[in-house]
C-alpha cells in the first residue's frame, strides 16, 4: 500500500495521459467525462486524498472509481514519460470505493446552491460541479513556490457564449476564477479558492490552407494540432505535446527549437478571439480591441480568456532531416548554433545538455544515468547541437567541416543504449581522436561498424523496461517515428522525460548569445542549487532573431513529496530571482520568463529590442 500511495502521489501532473501520443487510445471515460478526475492523473490525485483521509467518498467519487475500466493504458503512457504504473492506483481506488461502500460508508452528497444552479443553466447539469471528488484533482499544479487550494466550483463551457455568461455571474456575486488548459502550468495560476473554468472540451480544428492558418479551440492540445497538421503536409510551432495552443501563447508565448525560424510570441498567429474580463468579446484585429501586441516589461493581469487562435501552417518538405553535432565546451557549441542561425541554416536549431539529451533518449532512469555518463566520459561529449533542414542545410553543415551524428547514426544509437556502457571499442574511438574531437564521426563506414559492434534493435531497448511492458515497447520502438528526429522535435512526446527522476522547476530567460553572458548565467544557476543541495543540469538554448538572441532553459528538480526538499527549493527561488534580478538591471539585455506571463501575445521585438 505504501508503494502504491508513493505512485499516486508522486503524478507529475504532465497531462500525458489525456493525448494518444503512443497510439493506446485514451482513457475511455476521460474523452466522455472530460473532468481531469475522470484519467488517470485524476484518479491518481482521487486516491492519495482518499487514503489520507483528506475527502470524504461522495456521488461523485463512486462514479469515477467505477468508470476505471482497467484497461491498463495508462501504465504505457505514465511509463514512457515517468517510468511509474498508475494501474495499481486505478485498482486500489475502486477497492478503497468499494470497500467502503459495501461496509456501510456514508456517501456525501453535494449540496446545490444558487450560483451552481446557475451555472448550470448555463452549460448543462453535467458541466458545472461543486462536488469535492471533481474539485480536489483541481486543487494543486505542483508549484513549489505554492500551496493547495480547493474550488468551490469546476465549470466546463463548450463556447465562447457559454465562457462569457459564466463570467459576468461569476464577476457578479465577485467570485474569482481561474482557467485550466490541462493543468501543466507548474506556478500556480490555474489554482483557485473560487472557480475553475476548465476549457478540455474546446476542441475545435478548423483549417483553412489557402490562406495558410488553422483556426483552434481553447482546448485543442498541441499533439492533437500537430498531428492533424502534419496529415496536411504542414507544421505549426508547439510547445510541449500536452500543452493547449491558446493557453500556452497566453502564457508565455510559443517556442521550442523550432523558433529559430518561425520565431516566438506574435510570430506564430495571425488572429486571436477573447472574452473579456468584463464577459465582452473581441478579437486582436478589431481597431478598438486591447493592444496585446506591445510589451510591458512588469507582473501583468491576464487581458482575458483566449476562446480560438488562428495559426501559422508552415509547410514541410519531403528531405527534411536531423543532425546531431557533438561538443565538448558550450562555448563552441554557441559558436556553431549562433553561426548556423545567422546563415539561416536550418530550421530548428538547439544547444542541448547532457542531461536532456540521455533523458531523451533513454527509456528508464537508469539507462539515462548510463548513457550520460558514456557520453561524457567515454566520447566526450557534453553538448549537442540539434539541427533539422532540408537537403541544402545538410550539404552546408557538411561543408562546415563539423563531425556530425546524422539520422542513421542516431537511430543506431538509440536502439543499441543498453550497450554502449559496456563498449569497449568506445575507449578506442576516444584514443584514436584525441587530436581531432570525434573525428571517429567522420569516417564514412563509422555506421556500419557501430551496427556491427552494437547489434541495435527495439528488442535490446526493450529489455530496459519492466518486463510485463517489454511486447509494447517493443513494438513501439519499431516504430521510424520513435527514432526519427524530425518526428521526435515536432510533436515533442519525450520532453516530459525531464521530469521523470524528480519534478521539474525551469528556470527560462531570454539575452543574447553571449558567451561570458551565458557562462556567468550558467553558473549561477548551478552554484545557488548546489549551495541548497538540489540536482539541477543545463536544459537548453535556441537561437532567436537570426542568432542575436537565444531562450536559455536552466533546470532545477525537486521531490514533490519532500516537505524538506520543497522548502530548500522555496528558499533558492529568493535567491535566484535575486541573481536574475540583478545581472537583467545591470546589462539591460537579459529578460526573464517572469515578466512574461500573460504576454504570449506581444511582439518579440518589443522585449527582446526594449
Amino acid at each position: 500500500m505504501k508503494d502504491i500511495l508513493k505512485t499516486a502521489k508522486n503524478c507529475r501532473h504532465f497531462a500525458m495521459c489525456k493525448i494518444d501520443y503512443l497510439g493506446t487510445g485514451i482513457c475511455t471515460s476521460g474523452l466522455e467525462k472530460h473532468y481531469v478526475s475522470y484519467y488517470p492523473q485524476g484518479r491518481m490525485d482521487l486516491y492519495a486524498a482518499l487514503a489520507e483521509n483528506k475527502i470524504l467518498v461522495t456521488d461523485k467519487c463512486i462514479e469515477i472509481a467505477d468508470t476505471c475500466d482497467l484497461c491498463g493504458k495508462c501504465d504505457y503512457q505514465c511509463y514512457f514519460t515517468t517510468e511509474m504504473k498508475p494501474t495499481k492506483v486505478m485498482k486500489a481506488l475502486k477497492e478503497h470505493v468499494d470497500s467502503y461502500v459495501k461496509n456501510g460508508g456514508k456517501v456525501h452528497k453535494s449540496v446545490e446552491n444558487d450560483i451552481l444552479a446557475e451555472l448550470r443553466k448555463i452549460v448543462g447539469d453535467f458541466w458545472a460541479t461543486n462536488d469535492r471528488a471533481i474539485a480536489l484533482t483541481y486543487s494543486n499544479d505542483l508549484c513549489p513556490l505554492g500551496s493547495p487550494k480547493m474550488p468551490d466550483y469546476v465549470i466546463m463551457p463548450n463556447t465562447r457564449e457559454e465562457i462569457a455568461a459564466i463570467i459576468k455571474l461569476l464577476n457578479e456575486h465577485k467570485i474569482h476564477y481561474a482557467i485550466r488548459g490541462n493543468g501543466t502550468a507548474s506556478i500556480g495560476v490555474t489554482i483557485t479558492e473560487g472557480a475553475v473554468i476548465d476549457l478540455n472540451r474546446m476542441k475545435t480544428i478548423e483549417f483553412d490552407e489557402k490562406n495558410w492558418y488553422v483556426k483552434v479551440g481553447p482546448g485543442v492540445s498541441a499533439f492533437e494540432l500537430q498531428k492533424e497538421a502534419k496529415k496536411r503536409g504542414y507544421r505549426v510551432n508547439i510547445a510541449e505535446p500536452e500543452a493547449m495552443i491558446c493557453g500556452n501563447i497566453m502564457c508565455s508565448g510559443i517556442f521550442s527549437t523550432f523558433s529559430a525560424t518561425y520565431g516566438t510570441a506574435a510570430d506564430n498567429y495571425i488572429n486571436a478571439e477573447f472574452v473579456s474580463n468584463d464577459g465582452e468579446f473581441f478579437s486582436l484585429n478589431d481597431i478598438d480591441a486591447p493592444n496585446l501586441f506591445s510589451f510591458n516589461y512588469a507582473v501583468t493581469p491576464k487581458p482575458g480568456i483566449c476562446t480560438s487562435v488562428n495559426i501559422k501552417l508552415h509547410q514541410m518538405t519531403d528531405d527534411e532531416t536531423g543532425v546531431l553535432v557533438p561538443f565538448e565546451k558550450l562555448d563552441c557549441a554557441l559558436d556553431f548554433a549562433k553561426d548556423c542561425a545567422i546563415r539561416h541554416i536550418g530550421i530548428a536549431i538547439g544547444v542541448l545538455g547532457n542531461e536532456y539529451i540521455s533523458t531523451f533518449m533513454s527509456p528508464t532512469i537508469k539507462l539515462g544515468k548510463d548513457v550520460k555518463e558514456v557520453f561524457s566520459d567515454k566520447l566526450g561529449i557534453n553538448f549537442l547541437v540539434l539541427v533539422i533542414g532540408d537537403k541544402y542545410a545538410m550539404n552546408a553543415i557538411k561543408e562546415m567541416g563539423v563531425p556530425i551524428i546524422d539520422q542513421k547514426i542516431f537511430r543506431t544509437l538509440a536502439l543499441s543504449l543498453p550497450s554502449l556502457k559496456s563498449a569497449q571499442w568506445l575507449d578506442i574511438l576516444k584514443e584514436a581522436s584525441e587530436d581531432d574531437s570525434f573525428s571517429y564521426l567522420k569516417l564514412s563506414q563509422f555506421n556500419e561498424l557501430a551496427e556491427t559492434a552494437l547489434a541495435p534493435s527495439a528488442k535490446q531497448l526493450a529489455k530496459e523496461v519492466d518486463p510485463e511492458l517489454r511486447p509494447f515497447f517493443e513494438k513501439l520502438y519499431q516504430k521510424p517515428e520513435m527514432t526519427d528526429l524530425v518526428w521526435l522535435n515536432m510533436f515533442r512526446i519525450v520532453s516530459p522525460r525531464m521530469g521523470r527522476e524528480k519534478n521539474i522547476f525551469p528556470l527560462i530567460v531570454y539575452l543574447p548569445i553571449d558567451n561570458d553572458l551565458i557562462n556567468e548565467i550558467n553558473i549561477g544557476f548551478k552554484s545557488i542549487a548546489e549551495k541548497y543541495n538540489l540536482k539541477n543540469d543545463y536544459g537548453f538554448i535556441t537561437p532567436l532573431d537570426n542568432g542575436k538572441r537565444c531562450i536559455f532553459e536552466y533546470d532545477y528538480f525537486f521531490d514533490q513529496t519532500d516537505p524538506e526538499e520543497l522548502s530548500r527549493i522555496q528558499q533558492s527561488a529568493q535567491e535566484l530571482f535575486g541573481f536574475i534580478e540583478a545581472i537583467s538591471a545591470r546589462t539591460g539585455t537579459v529578460k526573464w520568463i517572469r515578466y512574461f506571463f500573460n504576454q504570449g501575445f506581444s511582439r518579440k521585438e518589443n522585449f527582446l529590442y526594449s
